[in-house]
């Protein structure tokens, strides 16, 4: 990892942080994420020179805080608060991680589902609006719009972790944030690198304290599992050259074999005890696939009759999407394109590259292969992800060489 890499991972980190504990004291989210984007690229400019602080958080909070008091102190903003000025000199704030309590802020009530999503993912995920924007299929103008309407309807909210009765609404909406925050970092959407590892060890570590706090919720539990289950495998995902490499060709010994034995600890304890979720499927699926000692010995009826009931819960093209997978290999991958068949005038799938590539793999196997080729070169159009790009292009000239 170079040092530009470690250092945005650093910040990456800090960020939500700095964020949390100036949101607890002053309350004005707007105001403290344009001061903490403020004191980010203080450090982004002075760090490489002078060195990283002993303490980064506390380097960071004091310039945030300055940059917040400063804003407020301005002319027209004196005026506004000439009777609260003593209240808005820098605090040292507590040395603790009050990151969870932001998270939570973000899906506030108040906020619709897509805006509780991009906003969370832009304040603790630490997700540029133009990578949210295409996460969610928009245009960027639009999503910073909703963004910022999102920072002004949670302005006066209290900071504080929900109420029990509360808990259950916001959950949801946080473990999926959580959920879209790991997927983005273990297939960024955009740009040269196929993962981002700081977000993913983000999505870990938030989702690590959630269970702490929650040990008894089983949805907490197997969104976890899943991460680690999934994660497990990132060292063999590339090879030397950066190049995908798929599943069923991975080298299983670079697996990192403690994540896998803590997933699946998690999945056993989980399973069964409490209501099924979508969460602790996709684990129980990660456990199957991560237990084989090889592709061939991947228990696929098993990992189909999971899918089937993770449709009846949780029905979605992108459940439908991966169950064609398992279906064509229980059934044959004339099976599978006919379950896939049934996304084709679903307008959710319309922008994803992942049909096509999925339509590519099963039309490849089952042998036609102009037609495999063409949709490899389809999904290749469709990604912003240029190591996804490559890989499929390179699959379609593969085929070409063949014909």
């Amino acid at each position: 990892m170079t040092r530009n890499h470690r250092l945005e991972g650093l910040l990456r980190g800090l960020a939500p942080q700095v964020l949390a504990a100036l949101v607890h004291r002053h309350g004005q989210f707007d105001a403290c994420e344009d001061a903490v984007q403020e004191a980010l690229a203080d450090a982004v400019r002075q760090w490489p020179v002078e060195g990283v602080p002993e303490n980064p958080r506390s380097w960071l909070l004091t310039a945030a805080g300055r940059s917040l008091v400063d804003g407020w102190r301005s002319e027209s903003a004196r005026r506004r608060r000439e009777a609260t000025a003593g209240a808005l000199e820098p605090v040292v704030v507590a040395d603790q991680d009050d990151t969870l309590v932001l998270l939570f802020l973000c899906c506030h009530p108040v906020l619709s589902p897509p805006s509780q999503l991009a906003l969370t993912l832009r304040a603790v995920g630490g997700l540029t609006t133009a990578e949210i924007a295409t996460a969610f299929l928009v245009p960027e103008t639009t999503m910073a719009q909703r963004i910022s309407r999102a920072k002004q309807r949670v302005r006066g909210a209290r900071f504080a972790l929900p109420s029990e009765a509360e808990r259950p609404e916001r959950l949801s909406v946080v473990l999926h944030v959580l959920y879209l925050m790991f997927n983005e970092g273990y297939t960024a959407s955009s740009g040269p690198e196929l993962g981002r590892a700081d977000l993913t060890g983000e999505a870990i570590r938030l989702t690590r304290v959630l269970h702490r706090l929650l040990p008894g919720e089983c949805e907490v539990a197997g969104l976890l599992a899943l991460m680690l289950l999934t994660d497990a495998r990132r060292a063999a995902r590339a090879d030397a050259a950066g190049a995908i490499v798929p599943l069923a060709e991975q080298r299983r010994d670079l697996w990192d074999t403690a994540m896998i034995a803590e997933g699946v600890a998690l999945v056993e304890r989980t399973l069964g005890t409490g209501p099924v979720g979508p969460y602790q499927l996709q684990a129980a699926i990660a456990a199957v696939h991560d237990e084989a000692a090889t592709a061939q010995a991947t228990d696929w009826p098993q990992i189909l009759a999971l899918y089937d009931v993770l449709a009846q819960i949780a029905p979605g093209p992108v459940v439908t999407l991966s169950r064609a997978v398992a279906f064509a290999e229980v059934h044959g991958p004339r099976s599978g394109l006919a379950v896939l068949g049934t996304l084709d005038e679903d307008d959710r799938m319309a922008h994803s590259h992942r049909l096509e590539a999925v339509r590519a793999h099963l039309l490849e196997r089952a042998g036609d292969l102009v037609a495999a080729g063409e949709s490899y070169s389809r999904a290749a159009r469709m990604t912003a992800s240029l190591p996804e790009q490559r890989y499929l292009t390179l699959c379609a000239a593969r085929l070409r060489s063949r014909q």
